[in-house]
């Protein structure tokens, strides 16, 4: 009988730093009744089982909403882009190294054999960690992950399995999904730039809620408090961005996020919705500009002459407009020498 001396060695690829995420809700977040019935038929949604698909433009909160579903859940949280390069492996995993071993036979002094093999080494990737420990799925702009991409998605949402490509020393190639797993996904409607149109199977297995721009009152809401400037303050700026939204010259307009830029800028340079002062023009006229641009034949002479028309008209002599100014006025003069807005 010989004796036999093993020694081993291996090459791994890095170990994956792949880790879910905990979200709570945010006291920032702001519910007005409609985002409220949207949450909750949602929640209700992925309660039942079903993966919810929020659809909408740019800017109307589709990230946010579905990271605030995912913290009602409770549950942790396993994010993903969407990305022309993903392939199924970004998804499911892939064969990332390998692992070498070296026997060695030395019974005899005189006599040396060795024996050497090598095999790769498997390491999952989102979608099969999120199948494994129940975690909540956002797979943010999914259409802009090819079709192809997403086929693993079928069998998780349908039949609740995973299916794997063969691996190496692992002969099942299934993974049973976790009962406390669901799916939120979020994207552009499908004629936006950069995105695929994604199979038939897969849409028919979300439940789709649209979501468009928000309601006056709602974007007030939102804007005072990613700002913390007055009212009425607000409310001139809003109106400025409807307005400019409102032209109809494309489907996807200035959003919110537009007005929350102006009046986060507005706070840190300490101006606003004065006709008197040509800063708070030109900020308007360099956030507004851009998407309005994409849309006016003549580019950015006749969107500058458009935010000049909507200016005119919300911050010009007209009596909301003096009454809102003057409010404005009010508020920077006693702290116009420390630079804040109170």
């Amino acid at each position: 009988m010989s004796r036999q001396h093993g020694s081993h060695a291996a090459v791994t690829a890095p170990q994956s730093s792949l880790e879910s995420i905990n979200v709570e809700q945010s006291d920032s977040f702001v519910v007005s009744p409609a985002i409220q019935r949207i949450a909750d038929r949602a929640l209700a949604y992925l309660k039942a089982g079903y993966p919810v698909h929020f659809c909408g433009p740019a800017g109307t909160g589709k990230t946010t909403m579905a990271l605030h579903v995912a913290a009602m859940r409770k549950r942790p949280v396993m994010l993903i882009h969407g990305d022309d390069e993903f392939s199924s492996s970004d998804l499911v995993g892939g064969e990332y190294g390998y692992r070498k071993s070296k026997l060695i036979d030395n019974f005899i002094h005189s006599v040396v054999k060795t024996e050497e093999s090598a095999h790769t080494l498997w390491t999952d990737n989102r979608l099969t960690l999120a199948c494994r420990t129940g975690d909540t799925l956002v797979y943010d702009e999914f259409t802009r992950s090819r079709a192809e991409a997403n086929n693993a998605l079928l069998s998780v949402l349908e039949e609740k399995l995973l299916t794997l490509p063969r691996r190496r020393q692992q002969p099942s190639g299934y993974v049973d999904v976790h009962s406390e797993f669901r799916a939120i996904f979020t994207s552009n409607p499908e004629e936006y730039a950069g995105v695929h149109r994604t199979q038939d199977a897969l849409m028919d297995r979300l439940i789709t809620i649209k979501l468009d721009y928000m309601d006056r009152d709602t974007e007030i809401h939102v804007v005072r408090a990613k700002s913390g400037l007055p009212q009425a303050t607000v409310e001139s700026i809003v109106d400025i961005v409807r307005g400019a939204r409102n032209l109809g010259l494309s489907k996807a307009g200035p959003s919110t996020r537009a007005s929350i830029m102006i009046a986060r800028i507005c706070v840190q340079q300490n101006t606003g919705p004065l006709d008197t002062d040509p800063l708070f023009r030109e900020i308007c006229q360099d956030v507004l500009t851009g998407p309005m641009a994409k849309v006016l034949r003549e580019k950015e002479t006749d969107a500058a002459r458009v935010i000049n028309e909507l200016l005119a008209e919300h911050i010009g002599g007209g009596r909301v407009a003096k009454r809102r100014q003057a409010i404005f006025a009010a508020a920077i003069k006693p702290t116009k020498q420390n630079g804040t807005l109170s």
